[in-house]
């Protein structure tokens, strides 16, 4: 078992905001966290985001798409969901240690328009994502 604490993103479908958190918290804080993410329910990990992702350098292309494990969220340490949908339907956490954070980002998945401007939304979001991860690591122990 690791003993890291377990940081544990939840969306709507982990296709997106979640696996854009888990790769960029396993970037610059895997030594310190163990990373998990998942959605209730799996809509398969999104290409773009995996471009985007790309583009900053990390590969989450191997990433799979998974729905909540009751298991991972009473072991987690902190849990955040990145959508509202996710956090007002996350389901109940027995482990009263637990730290619930909501972080709210737009869903780039549901970005309009020519393919470069669905893209750059996914970069805003990426980059919002991003900044906020940066703060975690900076500023959690």
């Amino acid at each position: 078992m690791n003993d890291k604490p377990l940081v544990y993103f939840l969306c709507t479908g982990n296709s997106c905001r979640s696996q854009i958190a888990d790769g960029f918290l396993t970037a610059l804080g895997g030594d310190r966290y163990e990373v998990r993410s998942a959605g209730l329910e799996a809509h398969g990990l999104n290409p773009r985001a995996v471009r985007v992702m790309a583009e900053a350098g990390i590969d989450i292309g191997g990433n799979r798409s998974d729905v909540i494990d009751p298991a991972l969220l009473n072991r987690a340490t902190y849990v955040i969901t990145l959508c509202g949908h996710a956090d007002e339907h996350c389901p109940v956490i027995s482990n009263e240690d637990v730290v619930k954070w909501h972080w709210g980002f737009d869903d780039p998945a549901k970005a309009t328009g020519t393919e470069e401007e669905i893209l750059a939304q996914f970069r805003t979001v990426r980059d919002a994502i991003k900044a906020r991860i940066e703060t975690f690591v900076q500023t959690v122990a």
